[in-house]
């Protein structure tokens, strides 16, 4: 969506609001293929004990979910509440779409840390998280002992990294690496595991760009490095395009989600998982913090009730439960999480890396931030940009961007 369409409908909103609808009736937007049978237990929990009012929620597919809840927005028909990517979270608040949704500090300290960070822009949290994704480092065994590298042992630095990566390459009929280059938004995403591997940040506390930095220049670096060692031509690949030359055995390390537990269990594939290997300025386990969220739109009459809602079916209990029934990365510690690492050990690097991890980088346009920064990988992974050229390109841009 255009920034003049989002000025458009906050012009729009500003209108409406002082007019607020007298349904008692929630509208809701949900993304994906079908009503998730857990929030909806709960949604329905939530009307039991608010008498007198409703939730319709209104299943939209992935690919057009987003675009629905911009447009009715703009059009100053908001949605009550949304399932939206935290990335956009900054753009809808610059242009007055949605409402701030506080958090005491006894909730930002239910969750994991930085976790609240994904949805905090100028001090203010302005969705809660209902979906969270971690990265972690895996390795085929095989390939590594065909290497004549210790199959149990994986690279814990980026130079033990390359290393490996070398040998595989030289040594096995299968790339090292699976390097992700390809013009789609996970190409932002991989390069930020190693951003905030090494001590690295896009953006500082104070929202200032600070991408050209020794710790982002290390990093581009360690890209180029890998090319002569990963799969052949990285700018045709996106992560999940990559995952699937692992799964076939072409390819012996990569980044990915706990969800590729799954897809491996089905394979023949002698596989392990381990924290994200550390640049030279590490202080611990990194790893990018993606979470998806409930956002409240403004100008429904009933922004209040929204937030209450969004944030019981988003409460630890019935948040923890829809986790686990999804494999996705917990938001909050508990001890049935601790249960859960301790029966099922690959848990713990999607968990470790949180400490030290970072959100995806707020900006009011966001798909500019990801072009620039998906040709600055790509200028580096062709050869047509030394690592520091390509950075210092990409930080000037951001700054004008933003």
């Amino acid at each position: 969506m255009t920034k003049t369409l989002l000025r458009s409908g906050a012009a729009i909103l500003a209108l409406s609001a002082a007019a607020p609808a007298m349904a008692q009736e929630i509208s809701m937007i949900v993304c994906g293929d079908e009503m998730d049978p857990i929030q909806q237990k709960y949604i329905d929990q939530w009307e039991s004990e608010n008498e007198g009012w409703t939730v319709a929620p209104e299943v939209v597919g992935w690919g057009q979910c987003q675009d629905k809840v911009t447009t009715l927005a703009v059009a100053g028909t908001p949605v009550g509440i949304a399932y939206v990517g935290s990335r956009t979270l900054k753009e809808f608040a610059e242009f007055g779409l949605i409402e701030p949704i506080p958090m005491t500090e006894k909730e930002k300290a239910s969750y994991y840390p930085n976790v609240v960070d994904t949805v905090t822009y100028q001090g203010e949290q302005w969705g809660v998280p209902v979906a969270f994704s971690t990265k972690a480092f895996y390795w085929n065994k095989g390939l590594f002992e065909e290497a004549g590298l210790d199959p149990e042992t994986p690279p814990t630095t980026w130079e033990e990294v390359i290393a490996d990566a070398k040998a595989v390459t030289e040594n096995t009929d299968s790339a090292g690496f699976g390097l992700v280059a390809k013009t789609f938004d996970n190409t932002v995403h991989q390069f930020l595991h190693w951003v905030y591997t090494n001590n690295g940040k896009v953006v500082d506390d104070e929202g200032n760009i600070v991408l050209d930095s020794p710790q982002n220049l290390a990093a581009l670096q360690a890209y180029k490095d890998l090319v002569p060692y990963s799969e052949e031509g990285p700018t045709a690949y996106e992560q999940n395009e990559v995952r699937a030359i692992f799964l076939d055995g072409g390819v012996a390390m990569m980044h990915a989600a706990v969800s590729t537990v799954q897809r491996l269990e089905d394979t023949d594939i002698d596989w392990g998982v381990a924290n994200l290997p550390l640049g030279p300025d590490a202080e611990g386990p990194g790893t990018l913090l993606i979470t998806d969220s409930l956002a409240v739109f403004s100008g429904s009459g009933y922004e209040d009730k929204a937030m209450d809602l969004a944030k019981y079916i988003t409460a630890p209990g019935p948040q923890e439960e829809y986790d686990l029934s999804y494999g996705l990365t917990p938001l909050r510690p508990s001890d049935n999480i601790d249960a859960l690492v301790e029966e099922n050990p690959y848990w713990k690097p999607f968990i470790d890396g949180i400490e030290y991890g970072g959100p995806e980088p707020l900006f009011t346009d966001y798909r500019g931030f990801q072009n620039i920064m998906i040709e600055m990988v790509q200028s580096v992974v062709t050869g047509q940009a030394e690592p520091a050229e390509a950075l210092s390109k990409a930080d000037a841009a951001l700054k004008e961007l933003d």
